[in-house]
């Protein structure tokens, strides 16, 4: 299990993990720090950091820096605690998210609360010792040291806090005639702040409880001098009574106020379903309302059909005795088919009759209404449940002033007006879990059912969205007109046609509910919705809305920030350093494609999906520019309509392997999208653009089925060109694969099209893969032809990039024939020509080669050097399979020169990287070193290794590797397994064919 965090601001800022203090140096990075720890689990924007971080001036690269400093603090605590996602990106800024690690402030709080419940109860020892505890945990001045806009404010409340729990436990110790340590702790806390009246007054009474008259008359007389001196006032009437009561000499009793006579206490709450099951978080958090020093409000939001409304009459329920003073409940009519919602000043009148206010004696104003509201509920504990809420407008004047009365808020629009102005609690209610969605199907239809056709059921609930309301009309159906089985009924909801119709019986149910968001949307926002709609990406960033919409960014990202507070969309996981994303629930969508096919004519949806194929396109480009040089790509006549900014696209291609592992759903979906609707070019393009993704982290599932519908679209389309491009692609993944029949089939119906055609980059291409099967099932003069052929033809080209791996195969090729330094000249020749067409990828291949080149030839220094550069600019990369070329060639230079635990070691490493990418080719290769290393040592496992090695070669037909295993096995046998040998005997049986 990782450490647990403890966080510490009651005092100077500390991090430690399980004891031990982790060192956060950075001023800049314990400000922000700082900022999301004094709000855990809610979200602090960008704009509020920079504000503290730079007090009120921060500079224009504000936002890059504090990204900087958020990234700085995760490698902090990754690499100093091995804890990760403490820091969540959640636009507009960061969340910390504590889990199970501690944060002294929480403790505090945490205390506080059930000190105060605890003497609301009457338990004033329990509290009192409570009270003790949290005071414990300051340490000396909050966040000694650190300043900042946000921080000084947060100094400044902890610190009077700290003030109001001493006063709070002072009084609790004179109720427990614990007078000898109120004087002990109020004494210092006056002198240091004597202007604080009620510590004075605490402190006489402790005094005079103790007959210590004179010490009470004497802190009555110097406060009264310092009031006067300093503020020029007299004491107020508290402390003027207390030096009364001291001057007649006995204590004043205590007198409890006559209680109100109240006519009328409120029971209004709805009877909550017989069948609610689950939301044990959510409940969870709704205790915290009674919670004395938690927020008196509380906000439940989320989708229609989420089953807000039912989730707070169940919680309010439970809660009932809680609030002797009465329950309200108000249907505020916010989401209604027909009629406008109900107005703060007629609520307000339901409110005040509820509490038994007559008629003719509520006034007529709005602000009058809700001063007599908050009058009425001062000093009584009254619960009011105001549902279906539509904007903050509509409850603020509803609200209680301070006292303990509650409000619990259901809303679709999260309200965070009310969280930002009153700190109330947020609760997002979302789908349920697969757990939660099983327990209601059984609680309606019944556990046999549920049992006899589980997949069914759990079918029945992903295509109802895990929502409680679409959940609850699938089960009725079953109940009462469905005959079938689950089954059955689950296929009918598979068709995306008839599944609304089936969740909206009598033109209620999930559409009716949905429409009374959508119509609220404006013109453009409704638009966007419907058009995104007919995307199938699983989620997407907001220059995917802005090419669906045809608008600028900035008018996209104010659209979607409307449909996420429609609650018709919401925002994604969001990968480490890259842009907002945003995702439909599935029904959702459903609704927003099934109202386009009826708002949209056909000819703005096929020209939405246009823009959003060209601006992936448009992208992908860039980035395999970035990676492969500008001459990679083969021409596809395509017209690059859509331009992205320019300086969105150099900030989303910082790193262009990491933006494409990003949108690696959305682009497989979009071309599987391209197919189906007929932009068959799109297809084969943006799957030629994604190679350097599938190449490198060995993703070849995801590009056979890429290039098959590709071709398949391509062939149906009369595309030779892109048949001829796919057709190559796919023999790339079978030679990849080792199904090198296979890719030498399709390679060469590739170069019979591509030759037909005058494709001269695709004919070298091609030519250079079937050089690679040659090479790789030991036809080593087949091998050279194919590609000094397509050397030729790269040159015909003018493609210095396909050069450069024409010349660092044929380096290959000449060394697995046994001529290591003509490899090396060869590779060298292909490094200046990578240099020389600006492609990393294609130079990090041929430094890999070089350093085969130089371990063959026994030049192992260099050969160590070189392995180190491949390795750096494989991880610069992301690129996984060249990372691990590089430590499997490292290792063996290492065992070469008789370094056996380092070698042993950087194997090792090699060993986990190739189970992580799942490359059988390359573990055999590091397993192949590994029985090396086992041979160098002494050991009597190099056989039995060296048997799956050679085993995983024949079954990869991988010839040239076979042979050399072979003859390293007949060595070890010859020299009698066990016994040490010499590292020149194992390279002379690893070197040539």
């Amino acid at each position: 299990m990782p450490p647990r965090l403890t966080f510490q601001l009651l005092g100077a800022f500390q991090v430690s993990a399980d004891g031990r203090q982790l060192l956060i140096r950075s001023a800049r990075q314990r400000t922000v720090l700082v900022m999301l720890l004094l709000t855990p689990g809610r979200v602090v924007s960008v704009d509020a950091l920079a504000e503290t971080v730079w007090d009120g001036s921060p500079p224009p690269t504000a936002r890059n820096q504090i990204a900087i400093c958020i990234a700085a603090l995760r490698k902090i605590l990754r690499e100093g605690a091995g804890v990760d996602g403490l820091i969540e990106t959640a636009p507009p800024g960061y969340v910390l998210r504590p889990g199970h690690h501690r944060i002294d402030l929480q403790d505090m709080e945490e205390l506080v609360g059930r000190a105060r419940q605890a003497a609301e109860y009457g338990e004033h020892a329990a509290a009192a010792d409570r009270f003790e505890q949290a005071l414990s945990l300051w340490r000396g001045p909050v966040l000694d040291g650190m300043t900042g806009e946000g921080v000084d404010g947060a100094v400044t409340r902890l610190t009077a806090l700290r003030l109001d729990l001493a006063e709070e436990f002072a009084a609790l110790q004179l109720h427990l005639e614990g007078y000898r340590r109120v004087i002990a702790d109020l004494g210092p806390l006056v002198a240091e702040h004597p202007l604080r009246e009620e510590a004075r007054a605490l402190l006489m009474r402790a005094y005079h409880l103790s007959g210590r008259r004179a010490d009470a008359l004497e802190c009555y007389r110097e406060g009264r001098r310092i009031l006067i001196d300093e503020l020029g006032i007299e004491p107020g009437a508290k402390l003027q009574a207390l030096h009364s009561e001291v001057l007649a000499g006995s204590p004043a009793q205590a007198r409890t106020p006559p209680a109100e006579q109240r006519t009328r206490v409120a029971r209004q709450l709805p009877r909550p379903t017989e069948l609610f099951v689950g939301r044990l978080p959510e409940l969870r958090q709704l205790d915290g309302l009674l919670d004395p020093s938690g927020p008196p409000l509380a906000v439940l939001s989320g989708i229609a059909g989420v089953g807000k409304s039912a989730l707070a009459v169940h919680w309010s329920v439970k809660a009932a005795e809680h609030f002797p003073d009465g329950q309200l409940f108000i249907d505020l009519a916010g989401f209604r088919e027909r009629g406008a919602p109900v107005t703060p000043l007629a609520a307000l009148d339901h409110a005040l009759r509820g509490l038994g206010m007559p008629g003719a004696a509520i006034p007529a104003e709005l602000h009058e209404r809700a001063a007599l509201l908050r009058s009425t509920l001062d000093g009584r504990r009254v619960l009011m449940v105001l549902d279906n809420v539509a904007s903050p407008e509509q409850v603020r004047p509803l609200l209680p002033g301070s006292g303990s009365s509650r409000v619990l808020i259901t809303s679709r629009d999260p309200l965070s007006a009310l969280v930002g102005e009153y700190g109330a609690r947020r609760i997002e209610l979302r789908r349920m879990t697969d757990a939660e969605a099983h327990d209601l199907l059984v609680a309606v239809i019944g556990s046999e059912r549920v049992e006899a056709e589980p997949e069914a059921a759990r079918r029945l609930a992903d295509l109802s969205d895990r929502l409680p309301l679409a959940l609850r009309i699938v089960a009725t159906r079953l109940t009462s007109d469905w005959q079938g089985t689950l089954c059955q009924f689950a296929s009918r909801m598979e068709d995306r046609r008839s599944r609304l119709d089936l969740l909206s019986p009598d033109e209620g149910g999930f559409r009716s509910g949905v429409w009374l968001s959508y119509r609220e949307l404006s013109v453009k926002a409704a638009r966007l919705y419907r058009l995104l709609g007919q995307l199938t990406v699983p989620d997407f960033p907001a220059w995917v809305a802005a090419a669906a919409l045809g608008v600028e960014l900035r008018e996209a990202e104010d659209l979607l920030r409307q449909l996420v507070g429609a609650q018709l969309l919401e925002f994604g996981p969001a990968p480490e350093h890259t842009e907002s994303r945003f995702r439909f629930q599935e029904l959702l969508r459903l609704y927003a494609w099934e109202r386009s096919q009826v708002e949209d004519p056909e000819p703005v949806r096929r020209a939405s999906l246009g823009r959003v194929l060209s601006a992936m396109l448009g992208l992908a480009d860039e980035a395999h520019r970035q990676l492969y040089g500008p001459d990679e790509v083969l021409p596809d006549g395509l017209d690059r309509t859509v331009c992205l900014p320019a300086d969105l696209a150099t900030e989303l291609l910082i790193e262009p392997i990491d933006w494409m592992e990003s949108e690696r759903g959305p682009l497989s979906a979009l071309i599987g999208q391209a197919v189906q609707s007929g932009f068959a070019e799109y297809a084969w393009a943006l799957t030629s653009r994604a190679v350097p993704l599938f190449e490198t982290r060995n993703y070849f599932t995801d590009w056979r089925r890429n290039a098959e519908h590709a071709l398949e679209a391509a062939r149906s389309a009369g595309d030779s060109r892109g048949a001829g491009i796919m057709l190559s692609s796919l023999g790339t993944i079978n030679m990849y694969q080792r199904n090198y029949g296979e890719a030498q089939h399709q390679f060469g119906e590739a170069v019979a099209i591509l030759d037909e055609l005058g494709i001269v980059k695709g004919q070298a291409m091609a030519r250079r893969n079937l050089a690679l099967c040659a090479r790789f099932t030991g036809d080593m003069a087949a091998a050279a032809r194919y590609c000094i052929d397509s050397l030729e033809l790269f040159r015909r080209a003018d493609d210095a990039v396909g050069l450069s791996h024409a010349l660092g195969l044929l380096s290959q090729i000449e060394l697995d024939s046994g001529a290591p330094e003509r490899a090396i000249e060869l590779s060298q020749e292909a490094i200046e020509a990578s240099y020389q067409a600006g492609s990393v990828r294609s130079r990090t291949q041929n430094f890999h080669r070089l350093a085969e080149a130089l371990v063959g030839a026994g030049r192992l220094d260099e050969a160590e050097q070189v392995c180190r550069d491949v390795i750096s600019l494989s991880r610069g990369q992301g690129d996984k399979v060249g990372e691990t070329y590089g430590l499997c060639t490292l290792g063996e230079a290492h065992w070469r020169r008789g370094r056996i635990n380092q070698a042993r070691a950087v194997l090792a490493r090699a060993q986990r990287a190739a189970d992580e990418i799942e490359d059988r080719f390359l573990r055999a290769r590091v397993d192949t070193s590994l029985a090396c290393v086992e041979a160098l040592s002494g050991g009597d496992s190099a056989v039995r290794r060296l048997d799956g090695a050679v085993e995983q070669f024949e079954a990869l037909d991988a010839v040239v590797w076979e042979r050399r295993t072979k003859r390293l096995r007949e060595a070890l046998v010859h020299c009698g397994n066990g016994s040490a040998v010499d590292e020149k005997l194992l390279a002379h049986a690893l070197n040539g064919p």
